[in-house]
């Protein structure tokens, strides 16, 4: 984000913000966020392109993938709400893409560049260490799957451990360096010191925090709780465990490895955070600790799905159009508030709480204007100012230049105007690639039909 802060950091100072220099949302955050994100977007629908082409997906059903990925998971929602998520998903998808090229190529420049992307994830948060192994696992499935020799996986396990391990082992010595840094201990995370600091304000805090929480309620909180349940959150899970049992069989090496090996990280994450203080992941849109690998086993089902659509029956066909569909319409509207929203109504609400029926009940609720009417302005909502203007405006940037009142009328009529102009430009180009789509199959269809024989 250095580059984007730097510019913005300019732009803010001109002339033209004198007047808005300093409110919410400061030119500074626009501009860093739209293209900071805007760049991990794109470098993630590449990278998510290139690695359904890997797994032997055609043009069609790894473009659909992409759309899947970027509209119909979690993905969505932290492309507008900025954290750490879609950076970690991008490098990691990249890993498994690179590292895959080389396993098929043996290109030793593949295994580099996808085992740096793999060591950088470390420097983000260390506990994708976990993504780090899954990549592993999944090449190692991909031998297993195709039946490889011993010798030739004992092969390919020197190979990588000569290339991948001494990159790893620097991108860990970077990330020591910089604790030793920032804390003068080599052993030590931020962590560590967070729990001092809230021993100090409250020493009645259990002796296992921030690991005190029993081990079933972090591994179940994910599955089953209506407030954070990855299947409710990200629904085309389902839809990978429903083309899973019903395709199995039919699928390449390289697509079982890939789902055995998403499924590995998504469990490996939930059992990790199981027992820290907030397996939830706090303040977030379902459980941001797991969103991550809950995206990457959600989203290769709709490729999946419409490779082997002619093998599916039509109930399996039609329940997999009936969840990508919801999981459409539950991803916008996780975008239309922000995140805190439901967290603030549930304080005085009370749990648990089914926070995607209540997403829908705000978004009705604030259209009609009866939020107060249905008593969903809580006392809790108004304990933090900024928050509050936030969680009492439709949450996208023209909405929340208004709700500030600092911006003057031409600005934000300007925003509204670039916002609508960009919406129709999304849906003229999704327009275009479906067209694009429909002549491309009709094109093939006429080359591979039959030719009748010439008269005469």
């Amino acid at each position: 984000m250095l580059p984007s802060d730097i510019v913005g950091t300019y732009l803010e100072k001109l002339p033209i913000f004198s007047d808005y220099n300093g409110d919410d949302p400061t030119v500074r955050n626009i501009f860093v966020s739209y293209t900071t994100n805007i760049l991990i977007n794109v470098l993630t629908a590449l990278v998510c392109f290139r690695l359904l082409g890997l797994l032997g997906f055609d043009l069609r059903q790894s473009v659909v993938g992409v759309l899947a990925l970027l509209f119909c998971t979690t993905h969505l929602h932290y492309t507008q709400n900025m954290m750490e998520n879609n950076y970690i998903k991008l490098l990691t998808l990249a890993g498994f893409a690179y590292q895959y090229e080389w396993l098929r190529t043996e290109n030793t420049r593949a295994l580099a560049i996808g085992s740096a992307v793999m060591g950088l994830n470390l420097l983000t948060r260390l506990t994708t260490g976990l993504d780090l192994i899954a990549a592993g696992v999944f090449l190692l499935l991909v031998l297993w799957f195709e039946n490889a020799a011993k010798h030739e996986v004992m092969r390919h396990l020197i190979s990588y451990a000569k290339i991948a391990l001494p990159i790893y082992l620097l991108f860990f010595v970077i990330d020591r360096a910089y604790q030793f840094y920032r804390f003068g201990t080599w052993t030590d995370t931020y962590v560590h010191y967070f729990t001092l600091e809230h021993r100090l304000q409250d020493p009645t805090l259990p002796a296992k925090y921030p690991w005190e929480t029993p081990f079933h309620v972090g591994f179940l909180g994910p599955l089953i709780t209506p407030e954070k349940s990855i299947f409710l959150f990200d629904p085309l899970i389902v839809l990978t465990i429903l083309v899973t049992i019903f395709g199995w069989k039919r699928f390449s090496a390289p697509v079982k490895a890939y789902i055995v090996a998403a499924s590995f990280l998504l469990l490996a994450c939930i059992c990790f955070y199981a027992r820290y203080t907030v397996w939830s992941g706090d303040f977030a849109w379902g459980d941001r600790y797991v969103s991550t690998a809950a995206e990457m086993a959600a989203f290769i089902s709709v490729p999946v799905l419409l490779r082997h659509r002619a093998e599916f029956s039509r109930i399996v066909w039609g329940l997999g159009i009936a969840l990508i569909a919801v999981s459409v319409v539950v991803q916008i509207a996780s975008t239309t508030f922000w995140m805190s929203l439901e967290i603030y109504q549930m304080e005085d609400l009370g749990h648990p709480m089914f926070v995607i029926g209540l997403r829908f009940k705000n978004i009705i609720a604030c259209a009609l204007g009866k939020m107060n009417d249905w008593g969903l302005v809580t006392d809790a909502m108004r304990y933090d100012k900024w928050d509050y203007s936030h969680v009492t405006a439709w949450n996208f940037l023209p909405f929340v230049f208004r709700r500030a009142g600092v911006a003057p009328r031409w600005a934000v009529d300007m925003v509204f105007a670039i916002w609508y102009a960009g919406i129709a430009a999304l849906l003229a180009t999704l327009w275009q690639m479906r067209c694009a789509f429909r002549a491309g199959l009709e094109f093939l269809n006429h080359q591979i039909r039959p030719k009748p024989p010439a008269l005469g």
